[in-house]
């Protein structure tokens, strides 16, 4: 017995998997186009460096010091840009600030491991 597809079933099964596929990509392009919330975070970056199997995105972490003597909060960021990458790298060691922008719902972690995409740097000290 040998089972075989009309075209109409044909039609529906790729209107689906089009459709399907369609709606991931425009969910993706809005998580990553709308932004949450965007701010300053200021600090000193203790761990930076280029990460993931296909997808290779810069990976960091700020260390938050609020007052002297106190433990440190960790602030896990993602950097997308190679050149803001290369001048968070030439400010290792000093305290910096970091302008981010915070994308909620972003469905892989192709895109970045967190949530906080950094687009900015200047060196406060």
């Amino acid at each position: 017995m040998t089972f075989t597809l009309s075209r109409t079933h044909k039609l529906i099964i790729a209107a689906v998997l089009i459709g399907s596929v369609s709606l991931f990509a425009l969910y993706t392009w809005s998580a990553l186009t709308w932004t949450y919330s965007s701010g300053e975070r200021a600090g000193y970056v203790q761990k930076f460096s280029k990460k993931g199997w296909i997808c290779k995105t810069w990976e960091g972490e700020l260390a938050l010091v609020s007052i002297p003597g106190t433990m440190s909060e960790k602030f896990y960021f993602t950097v997308r840009d190679d050149s803001v990458a290369a001048r968070i790298n030439q400010a290792m060691g000093k305290r910096v600030a970091l302008t981010y922008q915070q994308h909620m719902g972003i469905p892989t972690s192709c895109f970045g491991e967190t949530e906080y995409f950094v687009a900015g740097v200047k060196v406060v000290e």
